[in-house]
This record gives structure tokens, sequence and C-alpha cells, in this order.
């Protein structure tokens, strides 16, 4: 099990400094699966999780808008028929901070 998901997410504020590039490897080690996609410039964790159907597909998404009310961190979901992709970036300083990692692996223990 990662390290990562027995880390809780910290108050993050405009001017938080972002992972560095070294930090950012280390992490994504941890996280089987998990890629970081470039968006308009911002660069965002992600991962796509396959479902039997639509229903836990849902159930899914449920889980996981628990567990960022429960960090104060909330992701981008797309739910669709048979999969779930998760986004995490930190939108106070428009790219990866810790707290994403932290999310990503407590996503994983969900799915």
């Amino acid at each position: 099990m990662s390290e990562l998901v027995k880390q809780h997410c910290e108050a993050c504020r405009v001017g938080a400094p972002q992972v560095t590039a070294q930090a950012r490897i280390e992490m994504l080690e941890q996280l089987p699966g998990w890629l970081v996609e470039i968006r308009e410039g911002i660069p965002q964790l992600e991962k796509t999780y396959s479902f039997k159907d639509y229903q836990q597909s849902m159930e899914f998404t449920n889980r996981v808008a628990e567990l960022a009310e429960s960090e104060d961190h909330h992701p981008a979901l797309l739910t669709e028929w048979g999969k779930v992709r998760v986004t995490w970036w930190t939108h106070a300083i428009g790219g990866l901070h810790r707290n994403d990692f932290i999310c990503a692996a407590k996503t994983d223990l969900l799915g």
C-alpha cells in the first residue's frame, strides 16, 4: 500500500508550490495506472476505472465524492456506462500539489 494513503490533504492556497518534477516521478511510482495529462497548460493527475455496468460506475463515483468531501479536495469526475474518469489537480495553484497524489492513492482504495 502506498504511503500516500496514510496522509491527509493540507489547506492549499494560491501561491503554494506545485510538486517538483522529481517528487512527481516518485509519487507516480506509487500510483499504478495514473498519468499526468496536460490540459490548457495545466498538469492534471488522471485515471480511468472500468466497471461492469452503469450502476457500479455510479456507486464508485459516489464513493469518490465522499472521499473528496472528507479531504476537502474535489476532482473532476466523468461517469459513463462502465467507466469513470477521475482527474485530480489543484485549482488554486493551477497544477499538481501533494494533495492530488494523496487523493489519487485513496481513490485507488475505492476502485
